[in-house]
């Protein structure tokens, strides 16, 4: 079920008033039944996937924790892992892997036997299996205790407000909120239909309307001029960032309004000044799995140089083939560490010949280039994300020094380079909208936007929530298209 469909409004109604109407010790079976048929809604029979992990990871939650021979609990939790892996492995790269295997094949004469598995993807594996590993990791450690109510611990897994895009949850977080009886709340209903309609407005009125302007250019780039490629591709930084954002936004609110906390997933990442930061303000749910469950125990900043280097390298490595299983996106990864090792490594550097040109002087002038050029960096990064072949992708990449040579053209020459598929008037609009929400990341840099509609005469507040509604409704894209990250 798409959180951008009528079917979702009215299952979100329903689910969230019998969650209220019904008394506590019955609320975790209306979830997870609800869960359930929200997941049930994209493929039914992938349900059995789930509860296979499932299955595997409460009882192994609960061997972890009763075992006091470390060699054998260490065992449990292998025995966890890849279960998990082995399910992603599976549905996920399984064919990636045999492909490239019979290209190796191939030039050494050989023909490979392996037939390719002809299955669909579940949707939202990734983050439902990574976030089952959390759990077993954590007890494992000795940092959760293992959940012994079956029921709430599928509900852990499941929870259908981030069921298939996240969040990623850790179960220190999420189980306990669980068990705890939730009372109705004005203000966290207030706050959270708020926060669900901020995302509805970046998904169907922003990322949505933009991807009129990058699907063609994106599926056709040899089409499109060279300035129209950079412009598409600056756009699907808009568009991904709000299509994915925006997801969150409405799994935050949907929870809020029943009394659960999730936890932050975005926070402008593009007012970032380095890579590194940007990291820490994208899919921060991600991010920090990486970092907890990867990066530190190879090892993290207590190794030598070097070392840490290549940690970081290869974690980008392996979360871009998280996104997906295809030569692209480990290009992606591989560039975002590049991107990190190398700004790491020459920081002092750049750091003494920046100073010696006397920008850091003129903050705003500082801050605007160093913004610039990591949205650049990101956005080069997000033409291989987003391109259907690697091929297309270089290509693409090719031609931006051609995109800034027709850019600078046509602003002394007034000619036109531009093809993209849509009207002027709609393209103006298309960055009118994403104007009116850097215009609420700049405000919220000072304040919470919460805080200060809630501050405001309910008059005025009312007239926000209005004009936001029309918006969707009038200005906003319904093809029913899934959100981008769907597909992991």
């Amino acid at each position: 079920m798409l959180f951008n469909s009528i079917e979702f409004v009215f299952f979100f109604i329903i689910v969230t008033a019998l969650y209220f109407f019904l008394p506590h010790r019955f609320r975790w079976f209306l979830l997870l039944a609800a869960s359930c048929f929200f997941y049930m809604f994209f493929k039914p029979v992938y349900i059995l996937i789930l509860g296979f992990t499932i299955v595997i990871d409460y009882y192994a939650g609960i061997l972890l924790e009763n075992e006091p021979d470390k060699k054998k609990k260490k065992r449990y939790l292998v025995m966890s892992l890849i279960a998990n892996i082995g399910v992603l492995a599976i549905f996920k790269y399984f064919n990636f892997l045999n492909t490239n295997i019979s290209g190796l094949s191939q030039l050494m004469g050989y023909n490979n036997p392996i037939p390719y598995l002809h299955i669909l993807l579940p949707i939202g594996l990734s983050f439902h299996t990574f976030q089952a590993m959390s759990y077993t990791i954590e007890v494992y450690r000795g940092h959760q205790k293992a959940e012994r109510h079956f029921g709430i611990y599928s509900l852990y897994v499941m929870f259908y407000p981030q069921l298939v895009a996240g969040p990623i949850e850790r179960p220190q977080n999420m189980l306990h909120q669980f068990h705890e009886v939730k009372y109705f709340n004005y203000n966290n209903t207030v706050a959270g239909l708020r926060l669900m309609l901020w995302g509805m407005f970046k998904k169907a009125v922003i990322a949505d309307r933009l991807a009129l302007i990058t699907d063609p250019v994106f599926n056709d780039p040899h089409s499109y001029s060279a300035l129209s490629i950079l412009v598409a591709a600056v756009f699907f930084s808009f568009e991904i960032y709000c299509d994915f954002s925006g997801y969150s936004d409405i799994a935050l609110g949907s929870a809020r309004v029943m009394g659960f906390d999730l936890m932050k997933n975005f926070d402008r990442p593009y007012s970032a000044r380095k890579i590194s930061e940007f990291w820490r303000r994208w899919h921060i749910s991600l991010s920090t799995w990486f970092k907890d469950y990867l990066y530190i125990p190879l090892g993290g900043n207590r190794v030598p140089v070097l070392r840490r280097h290549f940690n970081l390298f290869l974690v980008f490595l392996v979360s871009g083939l998280w996104h997906g299983a295809d030569w692209k996106f480990i290009i992606w990864g591989a560039l975002h560490g590049f991107y990190s090792v190398f700004g790491t490594v020459t920081e002092p550097a750049r750091r003494k010949m920046w100073v010696m040109t006397g920008i850091p002087k003129i903050k705003w002038l500082d801050g605007a280039i160093q913004k610039a050029t990591v949205f650049f960096l990101v956005t080069i990064a997000w033409i291989f994300f987003r391109a259907n072949t690697t091929t297309d992708a270089l290509y693409m990449v090719r031609s931006v020094p051609k995109a800034i040579a027709e850019g600078f053209t046509m602003l002394m020459t007034r000619v036109n380079a531009l093809n993209i598929p849509i009207s002027a008037g709609k393209l103006a609009l298309c960055v009118a909208v994403v104007g009116v929400m850097e215009l609420v990341h700049s405000i919220q840099k000072k304040r919470s936007i919460n805080t200060l509609i809630q501050n405001q005469p309910r008059a005025l507040r009312w007239t926000v929530y209005y004009l936001f509604v029309f918006s969707i409704i009038y200005m906003g894209i319904f093809h029913n298209r899934q959100f981008i990250y769907f597909q992991f």
